[in-house]
């Protein structure tokens, strides 16, 4: 259950390197240059007491494809060395591997914390949807470390926040969350997708476990879904029995396996694989895997470009007379714009970024429909520059107030700024603006907590 670790000139690699060379020998694989598609549901045995092995668990290697194949394998090779982790596990979608991650860690009777304004899916999902399984959730203000104190108990499992946010682009301060998590033993849980490894690698800032909607940045170009666990290989589950007990002592769901014994490296990674994937089925296709390995390998030069891009917008928006307030990290005045060069890597940005309009909601919908070459839909990080209206989409299923606990305004526009030339972009956003006047709106277009740039 457990990979191979990266060779002394791999792990020297920088990440550019890494996205399309990492956990990959083609001599082992009949010596082809690509990674192969193994599009196999089962894989033989050699014989009689060779299965016998791999169902007692004296050797390692792939049995059905339901918990992975070797094309999948060197996905989850790469992810792990991008994101500085012990070992990582590729799923069918990004919220599965959020499920498969709180699922390994909390059970009925336990108890989630959201440390920051999340995407409008994981805030239903943890809310809602695990409170029917009886797990219990907090949703505490970001930066707020006495209400994230005070909301931890001794059933708490998670803390889990995002490393930037959806659609907010707030940058928490996880180096400040995790401290303070783990001075009650509790392990923290990044979704780092609006992030990337490229920008933020949140295990060096003390998360325990990371995880990436493979959907978006990673895969690249909107054509496949997938999902990846990073676990970071550093949490002392064994120094918190009574809290993780699923970890370390014998699990009846595998074998009655103590994890933190049989997988000391990963043992969070190897129970979601053998235990929450093997019988949940959450399964990442091995074509899937292959199209976001083509994907990864252009990270490094999409998101350096994507950067470049966002600047351009944000000074183009900041002087537009139509734009009431711009939200972005990066934007001068905004509250986290000291930590975002802190945790920023390489001199790039995020490429997610929203604002409100003078005229509040019908001013956004004029300006939406006007929309030409930007695509209106719920994706982010495609190559392709995109749009939507999150109270109305992605956020429809919050209530009013948790919109707004949240940063949400019902006009607020979010962008996901893609590759194209920044001309074109610049246009097409000048021409939609044009259109959207000022028209009275009964919602109100200022939300607390989002901040307002000088």
């Amino acid at each position: 259950m457990s990979h191979a670790p990266a060779s002394s000139q791999s792990a020297a690699w920088r990440p550019d390197t890494i996205v399309l060379h990492a956990g990959y020998d083609g001599l082992q694989h009949q010596r082809s240059a690509a990674v192969p598609i193994y599009q196999t549901s089962s894989f033989l045995f050699e014989n009689a007491q060779h299965g016998a092995e791999l169902f007692d668990l004296v050797q390692e290697g792939p049995v059905y494809a339901r918990t992975g194949n070797p094309t999948q394998v060197v996905l989850e090779q790469r992810i792990a060395q991008l994101e500085g982790g012990a070992a990582a596990l590729a799923v069918a979608s990004g919220m599965a591997a959020i499920d498969i991650t709180l699922a390994t860690l909390a059970q009925a009777g336990d108890h989630v914390i959201l440390a920051s304004a999340l995407y409008g899916g994981t805030h239903n999902l943890v809310v809602h949807v695990l409170q029917g399984r009886g797990i219990a959730s907090t949703v505490v203000a970001r930066g707020d470390s006495d209400a994230l104190r005070a909301a931890i108990t001794e059933r708490t499992k998670a803390v889990f926040l995002e490393s930037v946010g959806n659609p907010s682009g707030e940058v928490a301060d996880i180096a400040a969350i995790a401290a303070l998590a783990h001075d009650h033993g509790v392990a923290v849980v990044v979704d780092n997708t609006s992030a990337t490894p490229l920008l933020i690698r949140p295990l060096e800032h003390g998360a325990d476990v990371v995880l990436h909607s493979a959907t978006k940045y990673i895969g690249g170009h909107g054509a496949v879904i997938g999902g990846l666990i990073v676990d970071g290989g550093r949490f002392d589950w064994n120094a918190q029995t009574q809290r993780y007990p699923q970890l370390t002592r014998p699990d009846p769901a595998f074998h009655h396996v103590v994890f933190t014994e049989r997988y000391p490296e990963a043992p969070l990674l190897a129970r979601a694989r053998t235990v929450m994937l093997r019988n949940a089925g959450a399964t990442l296709a091995a074509h899937s895997a292959f199209l976001l390995l083509q994907g990864l390998e252009t990270l490094a030069l999409r998101m350096e470009r994507i950067s470049n891009n966002t600047l351009a917008v944000l000074d183009f928006l900041q002087v537009q007379p139509q734009v009431a307030r711009v939200f972005h990290a990066a934007v001068s005045g905004h509250a986290d714009r000291e930590q975002a060069r802190r945790y920023l890597r390489g001199g790039l940005i995020p490429g997610l970024l929203s604002f409100e309009l003078h005229g509040g909601r019908a001013a956004a919908r004029q300006f939406y429909d006007a929309l030409q070459l930007f695509l209106r839909l719920v994706n982010i990080g495609d190559s392709k520059s995109l749009a939507a209206i999150p109270a109305e989409t992605t956020h429809h299923l919050l209530s009013d107030a948790e919109l707004a606990r949240v940063g949400i305004a019902p006009g607020l526009v979010r962008l996901s700024i893609g590759i194209e030339h920044p001309d074109d972009l610049l246009a097409d956003l000048g021409q939609a603006l044009k259109q959207a006047t000022a028209t009275s709106d009964s919602s109100p277009s200022s939300i607390d907590g989002l901040q307002e740039p000088a």
